[in-house]
């Protein structure tokens, strides 16, 4: 089984070719930056395709192996979640650019979506919620989401739209609350400011989320919209708390320095019983191969 990543040398996508590569199949890895693609640990193992989404090109499928799954990870300019970028720009590229593989004969596509698409809504998220974003970067995810099951149906492809919650972990984005933890500690410093930190999320390592996404690419028993989350939630605070005591670091916490973000709702998490119904389809499929 031949599988597509795009997005390869992202934060997930790196940690996204590894799992799959860990699953023992052949991945062509697809991203703007050749150069980047080189430092990673697994370009030896991949066929690398540079690709920029804004250059279109003939006989895409082909180009691409014609792959018979495809993990698009790719997605720029984050996190300005705010910025008119991701509609006015970021939407139609990967709409057309997706349209193109599911019209030259892609079949299995999984898109990573973002939980932001659930809105201001507090409490446990579930995939049946009906959407509300109210920021550019959740807004364009559900408008090309919706066009997406319209062109699967087309197209007589299977979609796997995932929303993901809090990912931390290698390749995080340095201005990201663990990251800024991290480079304080190295840094020997004695106090870290925060904000409040009793606002509830749902966090997950990226691998531990990579290797998800792996697994419910390859099965093809559950399809739509999976949440990929670790189904509890946790305050910042004590996730701050958790990752001193990892590190056997011991630094003051300013709490209330920063304001809570006026984007998101205080207290948040996903529902990950369908996600369970996924992992469980693959290992299922295991045990008969």
């Amino acid at each position: 089984m031949s599988i597509l990543v795009t997005g390869a040398t992202g934060f997930i996508g790196r940690h996204g070719v590894r799992a799959l590569l860990d699953l023992g199949l052949p991945v062509t890895a697809t991203a703007r930056d050749e150069a980047r693609a080189r430092t990673m640990e697994w370009f030896p193992e991949v066929c690398f395709v540079p690709l920029d989404l804004a250059a279109p090109s003939p006989r895409l499928f082909e180009r691409l192996g014609r792959p018979e799954r495809c993990l698009h990870l790719a997605w720029g300019g984050l996190p300005n979640y705010r910025d008119a970028f991701h509609l006015e720009t970021n939407l139609p590229l990967h709409r057309a650019f997706l349209d193109q593989l599911l019209g030259e004969g892609l079949r299995h596509l999984l898109v990573t979506g973002t939980c932001l698409e659930y809105g201001m809504r507090e409490g446990c998220l579930a995939e049946d919620m009906e959407p509300a974003p109210d920021n550019p970067y959740a807004q364009a995810k559900d408008q090309l989401r919706r066009h997406l099951e319209q062109a699967a149906v087309r197209a007589g492809a299977r979609l796997q739209w995932v929303r993901l919650f809090y990912l931390f972990g290698p390749g995080q984005n340095p201005r990201s609350l663990l990251a800024q933890l991290d480079r304080a500690i190295g840094e020997g410093r004695d106090s870290f400011d925060m904000s409040g930190g009793e606002q509830s999320r749902d966090y997950l390592p990226v691998d531990v989320a990579a290797a998800r996404l792996a697994r419910i690419a390859l099965q093809g028993e559950v399809a739509g919209i999976i949440n990929c989350c670790s189904g509890r939630p946790i305050t910042v605070k004590n996730l701050v708390l958790r990752r001193l005591r990892q590190r056997n670091a011991s630094l003051r916490l300013n709490l209330g320095v920063y304001p809570y973000p006026d984007w998101e709702p205080m207290h948040f998490w996903g529902d990950d019983a369908k996600l369970g119904r996924a992992l469980a389809a693959f290992d299922n499929l295991q045990g008969h191969r």
